[in-house]
């Protein structure tokens, strides 16, 4: 089984989004994991609606610190990662972590979804929308470049 770590700052949308998605879709080969350096401390409802939609489990994700994974120094990490990703936003001016001397940290930018601001419906869509853009990602890297 191989490890992927999703980080984000909040650990409450996008991160989450890609934690479910992949333990739900390659769950035979990946194991994924989420955290945020700053955690909000909750998960966004609408990142919970929008799994539930799609038919992946909401059991158990919960927004964590990555402190939970190792990351302080000298710490020895509960999960060796094979693949570490950060999912924020440098565009919007969102400070990614980093997690040095580990494997690769590869960067996905994804909008926030929790920072939009609009009605509900409007609110759903975005989220759906980002969503995909997650997904589509991680197919892309998860059957094409990461297969082995």
């Amino acid at each position: 089984m191989k490890h992927i770590l999703f980080l984000c700052t909040g650990n409450s949308c996008r991160s989450i989004l890609a934690e479910a998605y992949v333990n739900h879709q390659y769950k035979n080969v990946w194991q994924a994991h989420s955290a945020g350096s700053t955690p909000t401390g909750a998960v966004h409802p609408m990142a919970l609606d929008v799994l539930k939609g799609r038919d992946i489990s909401v059991d158990g994700y919960h927004s964590k610190n990555w402190d939970v994974f190792g990351l302080q120094s000298g710490k020895i990490p509960m999960v060796e990662m094979d693949y570490i990703v950060t999912v924020c936003d440098n565009a919007a001016g969102e400070a990614c972590p980093v997690w040095p001397g580990h494997p690769a940290t590869h960067h996905w930018p994804f909008p926030d979804p929790a920072k939009f601001s609009g009605d509900k419906a409007s609110t759903r869509e975005y989220f759906e929308d980002v969503c995909d853009m997650i997904i589509r990602k991680i197919d892309d890297e998860l059957t094409t470049r990461l297969k082995s």
